[in-house]
């Protein structure tokens, strides 16, 4: 019998040799599996060995959601059995920092729920555009008994100070796309008609100056401002130990009654579910 082909869930697409474009497509919810990790992991390495690309876009094609939480559903093994990457770190914190050294810039466009996940892989990008009417960050872990594992508690308060760091962190609330924009959380919270304009507009411009010019300056900027891969690591094995435990389980499975997994209120307003759970 043969087998049956899955279906991709990210889309890797050249609108021109210099600027490309990485959208997330695993309806209804966007979650986070092996799967994504993988496919992704393989896009981060055409993406490198491409001597001409310059800028890549990242998006959705999910409504409502740019890239959400994982599928805790999974057995674990069947994500910590993916190979380490090129950078010796395990394959979801590795794609992250291979995007964030790259000698491309990376943007991400953000329009709908960016959980988890799709903060950090908003963290990782170069640059951040958020529609002021539809973004929703989060950083939800906590929440729920879980650290998180793809780099977040390094990065952010590089990024926005520690207080409000921590806010995001253990607050584990969703935040929109004008107090992100605020905080420093995103580049610039746009209005929703005109987002893709905006980034359109700067993905070319940038894609049209020098790729050596853009490689180095964003390389001496990076040694300025990127936390260790000692860092990322750590939380990674935070991220692994914590899923086990059981209070994180019964917080989970206590989400999953009030809808957790389904298109619904619950995914659209983590948050505040995440806020009534018992402690």
């Amino acid at each position: 019998m043969r087998a049956i082909a899955k279906r991709p869930q990210v889309r890797l697409t050249r609108p021109s040799v210099t600027c490309w474009r990485v959208t997330f497509d695993n309806p209804p919810l966007n979650l986070m599996g092996p799967q994504f990790v993988q496919e992704l992991g393989e896009v981060m390495t055409t993406i490198e060995n491409d001597g001409q690309v310059k800028v890549v876009v990242f998006d959705s094609a999910v409504e409502g959601f740019f890239l959400n939480h994982s599928d805790f559903r999974i057995k674990m093994e069947d994500l910590t059995r993916l190979p380490q990457g090129p950078t010796g770190l395990e394959a979801w914190p590795d794609i992250l920092v291979r995007l964030t050294r790259a000698t491309v810039v990376s943007i991400a466009l953000i329009r709908g729920r960016a959980t988890g996940n799709g903060s950090e892989i908003a963290l990782a990008c170069d640059m951040c555009f958020a529609s002021s009417e539809k973004t929703v960050l989060s950083q939800w872990e906590v929440g729920v008994g879980l650290v998180a594992g793809g780099g977040p508690m390094a990065r952010l308060p590089r990024l926005i100070g520690r207080g409000r760091a921590l806010e995001i962190l253990l607050g584990s609330d969703d935040i929109c796309g004008d107090l992100a924009e605020a905080y420093g959380y995103v580049n610039r919270s746009l209005p929703d008609s005109k987002l893709d304009g905006f980034v359109d507009a700067l993905a070319m411009r940038i894609a049209s100056f020098d790729k050596w010019a853009i490689a180095n300056t964003k390389r001496l900027v990076n040694a300025a401002s990127l936390p260790a891969d000692v860092e990322i690591a750590a939380g990674w094995a935070s991220c692994m130990a914590s899923a086990v435990r059981p209070a994180a389980q019964s917080r989970l499975n206590a989400l999953v009654k009030e809808g957790f997994y389904d298109p619904g209120d619950a995914e659209n307003n983590l948050g505040a579910y995440v806020g009534q759970l018992e402690a």
